[in-house]
Parts: C-alpha cells; structure tokens; sequence
C-alpha cells in the first residue's frame, strides 16, 4: 500500500539516500539527506522521513530522541509499511521481541508482499521459537522468491523444526531437481547430508542407507558419510558390514574410543571376558599404535590379568612422563581390589627405583630414566588424596617437589591436596608459587586466581588475573567483557561467604546475562548458515540455544543468587548490615597501629589517584584516536545495558520474585538435579504455595528418592509449617493429605536424629532449631556429632558454622570440644586449626601484618617506599 502523503521525485531521490545510507552504515550523510527533505515545509511532518531519521540516530545512540521520532512518524502516516517497519526495528534493537512482530504485522497488512519485512518477521519467529508462525512466513517468502535457493531451504527447515518430515523432504527433493551435479560442491554435499540427517529423524533407516548410496559421489565429507553409514548397517542388524566401516575408521583414526565401543558391539561381546579377547587377541595385533587399545581393557580384565596389564601401561606413563596418568587411571577407582593393585605397583615401582633404578629387579632392561621415580611420586600424591589419606598425599607430594623443585604440576597438586583437605589459604599459597615459576602461563595464572578466590581473596585475584588482561581496563571490567564465567562465579561465591550479598548478585546477574547474549548472538547465523548451507551445524545451534541454560555455569549463578535472594527475604535488614565494600572487620587497634593503618591509607588514596588519572588519559587518547579516523567509518556504540548496582539489587523489593526468575531455567532444563527441586521447595514454601511445595517435593523424591536426607527434612518441615498457611481450599487440603500418607509415612524429626548418619542428623538439627524446646536436644545430639557414620568435611564445616553464626544454640564449652573434635578428625581444616580465627575470622596481628605488607608495596609522596 503507497504511504498516505507520497513524495515527489526529487525528494523521493533524497529518501532513497537516506534509506542507502542507513544501509551502510553513513548515519551522517543520512541525516543530512533526512534535514534536506524535512526542511520543506511541505514535508516538515513526513512520517517516513522522520521514522528513518529516527532509526538513524537510534544507531548513534540517541535512543530517546530516535522513539520520539518514530513514534511521531507513524502518528502523521499510520498506513505506511517502512513507519511500522522502522518501529519494529526500533523495539527489535531493545529486544521487545514480542512487540516487534506486532509492528512487523501491522508493516504486512499495509504491505503483504514486501520480503524485507517478511525476512525479519521470520528471523524473530525463529528466535522466540514460534514455529507455526515461522512455517507460514517462510512459505510466503518461497511464493514470492521461488528462485532463491535460501527460500526453498528455510520453508523445508520450518517443517524439520515441526517434526514434520515428511513434507520437509518433499520439498527438498523438489529443490535437488533444480541444481545441477558437480563433482566437488561442498554446499550441495551438506545439502545430501542434511537429507540424510532428516531421513534418519524420521525412523526410516533403509531410506537414510539409499540416499547415501545415491548421492555417495558427490558427498565430499567422507567421514561423516562412513560413521552414519556404520552406525545404521549396526541399528539394521547388519553387524559384519558395520563393523567393516568401523575398521576403516579406525585405521584413519585409532584414538577414537567410540569406534573401538562400536566394535565391541559389531562383535556381539556381552561381558568383559568376550571384549578382552576381542582387544588381546586382535585389536591390539591390528593396531599397535593406539594407546587406547591398551588403556581400554583395564576396565574388562580382573585379578591377574589386570596386574599384567596395568603394570605395563603405567611403566610406559612413567617413563616417558605423563602427568595425567591419574586422571586417565582415575575411572578405575571404583573398583577398590583395582585401587589396591594400583598401590601396591607402585610403591613397589619406589622401592626398586631407590635401590636399583628399575621398576623390578628381575626386569633385564637397562636403568629407567632419573625421572621415573618423580612421577612415582607424583601419582601417589594423587592417589592418597583421592582415599583421602591427607597426609601421605603431602609426604609424596613433597618428595616429588624435592626431586625436581621447578616442576609446576607439582606445586599445582600440592594446592589441590590442602584443598580438599579445607585448608584454602595454603592451596592458594602453593598455586601462588607455581605461578611465580611460569608467569607467562595463562593456564596456572587462572589456576592461581581462581585458587585465590576460593581464600576470599579478591583483590589479589584480580591483580592476578590482570597480567592477562587489557591495559588501561580494570582486570574486573575485562574479564565481564570476555564473558569469563568462571571468574565470575568464583566472586560471586566468594562475596557470598564474606557476607557481601550485594556484590554477589552483582556477579550472578552478569552471569545470566552472558547467557541472554549467548541466546541473542543467533541472529547472526539465521540467515548466514541458511546461505552457507551449513544445515546440520546450524540445526546443532537452535538445540543448543534451547538448553544453553544447562550449564554448570548457570547453575552455579542461580544458585548462589537464590541463596542470596532466600536470606534477603528472611532478613529484610541485612541490607542496611553489609560489610564495607573493601570486607575490613573492626577490632580496636593500639595507636601505632592507627598509625600505620592512617599511612595506609594515604597510599592508597594516592595510588588510586593516579591510576583514574592514568584511566582518564587513556580514555582521552582512545577518543582522539576515534576523532581521527572518518566519522562514517566509526561503528556505532551498543546500546548501553542497564549498569548493576550491588546496593539496588540488594534493596529488591521482591526477593522471591527475583529468585524464581532464576530458578525457572533450572526447572525447564536442570530438573535432573536435585537441588533445583530443593531451592523451589524453599521459594515455594516462604510463598505459602502448598501445590507447587507438593510438586516440588514429588519431583526431588523421583529424583532422589523418599529416603535422601534431604528430601526426608523436606516433608518433615512442611508438614510442620503447614498449620501457618491458614485455612486451605478442600481440595488442596485432600491432595496434601494423600501426598503426606504416601510419602511421609507417620516420620518424624527425631527419627531423622536417630539415624546414626551424619547427613540425616544434620538436616535433623536444621529442623529442630525452629521449634520450640529444641535447644538441649540439639546439645545433646552435637556432644557425639563426630561419632557418626559418613561425618565428611563438608558436614563438619556446615555444622561448626551453623553453631558459630548461633544457628544452633550451644554453649562455649560445646564449641571448644566441637572444634577439637572436628580438629582430630580434620587435622589440616583451617576453620579447626584455629580457636580465635574461627571465631572472629582474622586475628589482629594477621590484620596488621597484612597492612603492613600492603603498606611497604605503595609509596609515599616524597617518592621514596614505606
């Protein structure tokens, strides 16, 4: 439909220009040409004009002044396509997807025809997964543009996206006829592939097997060709034939263990003995080569045979030097006369290397190099730190370093031991010293950080991972740049224990944006690997893009900020009680130490002065960079996100509402975890929801089962808590009953606390603190809390926490003991170690050691250092 108030030639020349401009990029020279035409009075209030005026300036960043525009545009030309166009381009630039198709709708009724907009249409239906609408869009554009190749191929993926393949081949057989065959065409081949992937969703697998038969000279991606070809023959019950396909695979690559698994099937070997022999007795004749025809029948062969094998795998290891030969080996830990068989080899391989330099004495070859009894060393440290036999690990650990003092590995493992023996801050103190030994190693330095982060010790890994970042940038600012999520989680969980909650969400907000950005960047490849024809991989994409929320680093966010958002809303003051940003605790200190706390921070004032002053000229030298160069060359500004101020994310108003937008993905996507149904049944129950706590307890016991701990002390609190919902609908109050009866069954707290298990008393303790009367059962049952079965560090450290923070009331004389009991049991726990550091987390000498350290690193005004 032509627009309401149409421009004469001249003028309609000028529009096309700016149009052409926007196009590419020359936002000035548009604007120009839109100033030309609006200064007529005569069009002073074309709508047109002034909607592509304002969509260019929304791409220089003025935002405001761009919608007022567009907005007045399509208030004087409301039957005009390019006004609805532009708005829609406008709400697409802000991400209302939603009311971009609307305005893309309202284009189409002024303008059914036009396949600019039918194009952007289809690109939001695909993004939001609005499949139906996306079918009929592309059946549009293939009636408009039949003689474009990406019309045919969007319509068939529409109907492949639908489920409906039949159709979705139709259409491409229709297409095949049209192209011409050519002996080498990469795109064409992925096209046959892409066949072949279709006809193989379907269920028909003797058609996937013709089809590839057809068009086998013109696939150019033979490998693929041979593996969907194997593993079809193999689903057909023709064994032989895929296992020959299977063969030839492995000749062109013998470090792929699916192949080798494939081959066992082929070969019909149903237990362990039938798929040894299979490797003894040929695949090891036929490929010599592969380490992985020796590495996997570890896992079939036993007792002997296993001694044999095993013992000449880890000689080769040992001789050449493999440092992660533990974690190659570490699969076989669950087998426990494996894990001795592996002991006992070893130190026997110690104790004749110390005498005659071999593995055995009876071995005739001549001595094994010097460094074989270094990576003896090496593997037993890991070893004993997996049974968690602490200090053996270090006894080994230590030897392996004072073989060979500069060996990185070494210190790295060292670290990892009094890690998972609770001790952060000497782990962080032996990655810190790998580090010093490689500082170009991007790889330890991350370690070391993330290490550092684990301690609560933030500034110093930022300053850490700063060696690597962009100069004139903070090392924070870059890291959130590059999507560094580990980093970022890492803080998150950091500022959490240090009872900086706002920080914390700060940090699981960038998270979550990382992965709406993720979602967004699809855009890029919706047209381009349609045009690529790069079917299979951008098929890979959408599935991928439906459940990128499946991440450990989603869930590690989410749940760290649900945590955060669950005690904001049981504490709505905690806001107002938040630690100072740089975490200092307050002790009274003498007057020399105000002193030199005073001189601290002098420096510090003054170091940050310069370093804003050294950012600012940075920032001066950037733009005159920018100024330099063409002005239409320049890219325009991102429009700027929203900045996340910790303070106003902890101030929320809704903290529940905030916590279930980060739960919901983990419902959709991580409903196999446990956890996930835990933190809805934690939301769920301060909401007073009974159905969706029912739900959730349902989904945690399918999941884990009536009998987890967990789940357990879920159903006792709630049928606890019920009475405080008030009086409940009939219904709801029969389906809580049903449920309690079938799941329940009549338990109670103190069965929880009668169980000898240290998980269940835990969660039993947790309950009791709520009621009432509780407090000497709690004492009476934390006096022989380490007498109990499966006590782990984890559940010691959560139990002594929960007495420091008063959670669980105790006496001090119950904490003293406590605290030694935990400490005879966890010799090497730092929150044991220490009576006055568990209690008041720093003690005043480390503080002002600290201070002083810091002090002697800055310089005074004189130039001279402190």
């Amino acid at each position: 439909m032509p627009s309401s108030n149409p421009l004469p030639p001249k003028e309609n020349t000028l529009f096309k220009r700016v149009v052409r401009c926007y196009e590419q990029k020359q936002y000035k020279n548009g604007l120009k040409f839109a100033k030309q035409i609006l200064s007529n009075p005569k069009f002073s209030q074309h709508g047109e004009t002034l909607a592509m005026k304002g969509l260019t300036l929304n791409c220089l960043g003025k935002k405001e002044e761009a919608y007022e525009l567009v907005r007045l545009g399509l208030k004087n030309d409301l039957k005009s396509h390019v006004c609805w166009h532009v708005y829609g381009l406008l709400q697409r630039a802000d991400k209302k997807y939603d009311e971009a198709i609307r305005c893309y709708r309202n284009a189409l009724k002024c303008d059914k025809e036009n396949v600019q907009i039918l194009r952007d249409l289809s690109l939001l239906q695909i993004h939001l997964r609005d499949l139906e609408g996306y079918k009929e869009t592309r059946h549009q554009l293939l009636l408009l543009r039949p003689a474009q190749r990406v019309s045919w191929i969007g319509y068939a993926m529409a109907h492949h996206l639908l489920k409906e393949y039949d159709v979705c081949l139709e259409i491409l057989n229709e297409f095949s006829k049209t192209t011409t065959k050519v002996n080498y065409d990469y795109e064409q081949s992925e096209l046959f592939l892409y066949q072949a992937q279709v006809i193989l969703e379907s269920g028909d697998l003797e058609g996937v097997l013709e089809h590839l038969s057809t068009y086998e000279d013109q696939i150019c991606d033979k490998l693929s060709l041979k593996e969907m070809r194997a593993d079809i023959l193999y689903q057909l019950g023709k064994p032989k034939e895929s296992e020959v396909l299977y063969r030839e695979l492995l000749k062109r690559n013998q470090e792929n263990r699916q192949y080798f698994i494939a081959t066992e099937k082929c070969q019909n070997c149903l237990n362990d003995e039938d798929k040894l022999n299979l490797y003894e007795n040929d695949l090891k004749i036929q490929y010599p080569k592969s380490s992985l025809v020796k590495r996997i029948p570890l896992a079939y062969a036993h007792r002997d045979k296993f001694r044999e094998l095993v013992d000449q795998y880890m000689k080769v290891s040992f001789r050449k030097g493999v440092p992660p030969l533990f974690i190659d080996l570490r699969t076989l830990y669950n087998d426990p006369e494996k894990v001795k068989t592996i002991e006992d080899l070893i130190l026997g391989y110690v104790k004749n290397l110390k005498t005659s330099e071999k593995f055995s004495i009876l071995d005739p070859d001549p001595k094994e190099p010097a460094s074989a009894i270094l990576w003896c060393y090496f593997y037993l440290a890991q070893h004993f730190d997996y049974l968690g036999k602490v200090e053996l690990a270090l006894q080994y650990i230590d030897a392996a370093i004072e073989h060979t003092p500069t060996l990185i590995d070494a210190f790295v493992v060292r670290g990892k031991i009094f890690k998972h023996a609770g001790d952060p801050i000497e782990a962080y103190k032996c990655l810190d010293e790998a580090q010093s030994l490689d500082t170009a190693d991007r790889f330890i330095n991350s370690k070391a950080a993330k290490y550092m982060l684990r301690a609560n010790l933030i500034q110093e890994a930022e300053e850490m991972c700063s060696k690597f970042t962009r100069e004139g940038v903070s090392a924070t600012e870059n890291l959130n740049e590059m999507q560094c999520m580990w980093f970022q989680t890492e803080s998150a969980a950091a500022y959490k224990r240090l009872g900086m909650f706002g920080e914390a969400l700060k940090k699981c907000h960038e998270v979550e944006r990382h992965f709406s950005e993720m979602v967004d960047d699809q855009f890029d490849f919706h047209t381009y690997c349609m045009r690529k024809m790069t079917l299979r991989s951008y098929m890979t994409l959408l599935r991928l893009e439906d459940k990128i929320r499946d991440h450990n680093f989603y869930f590690k966010a989410a749940s760290c900020a649900i945590d955060v958002y669950l005690q904001l809303y049981d504490n709505p003051n905690l806001a107002d009680e938040q630690p100072k940003e740089n975490g200092e605790v307050h002790v009274e200190l003498s007057a020399n130490e105000k002193k030199l706390k005073s001189k601290l921070k002098k420096a510090q004032k003054k170091a940050e002065m310069e370093k804003a002053m050294q950012k600012e000229q940075n920032e001066k030298r950037e733009m005159h960079m920018k100024n330099k160069q063409n002005p239409q060359d320049r890219e325009p500004e991102p429009p700027s996100q929203d900045e996340l101020i910790p303070s106003r994310l902890l101030k929320t108003d809704s903290p529940l509402k905030e916590a279930i937008k980060f739960l919901m993905p983990l419902q959709q996507l991580q409903y196999q975890r446990l956890e996930t149904h835990l933190y809805a049944f934690e939301i769920y129950i301060r909401k007073q929801k009974p159905l969706l706590v029912i739900r959730s307890l349902k989904r945690a016991v399918k999941v884990a089962g009536v009998e987890h701990p967990k789940v357990k002390a879920c159903l006792i609190r709630f049928m606890n808590t019920l009475p405080s919902f008030g009086e409940l609908n009939p219904l709801v109050k029969e389906v809580i009953d049903k449920t309690s009866q079938s799941l329940l069954n009549g338990q109670s707290v103190n069965q929880l606390l009668e169980v000898k298990s240290a998980e269940c008393v835990l969660e039993g303790l947790k309950i009791l603190r709520t009621t009432q009367g509780g407090r000497q059962k709690i004492e009476e049952t934390l006096q022989h809390f380490d007498e109990l079965e499966g006590l782990s560090l984890r559940v010691a450290e959560e139990i002594y926490n929960l007495v420091l923070s008063r959670e669980l009331p105790a006496s001090e004389t119950l904490v003293h003991e406590l605290r030694a009991k935990f400490s005879r049991n966890f010799p090497f726990a730092a929150l044991f170690r220490q009576e006055d550091q568990a209690s008041k987390g720093t003690s005043i000498q480390d503080m002002i050691a600290s201070l002083s350290s810091q002090v002697g690193s800055l310089q005074l005004d004189d130039g001279t250092s402190m």
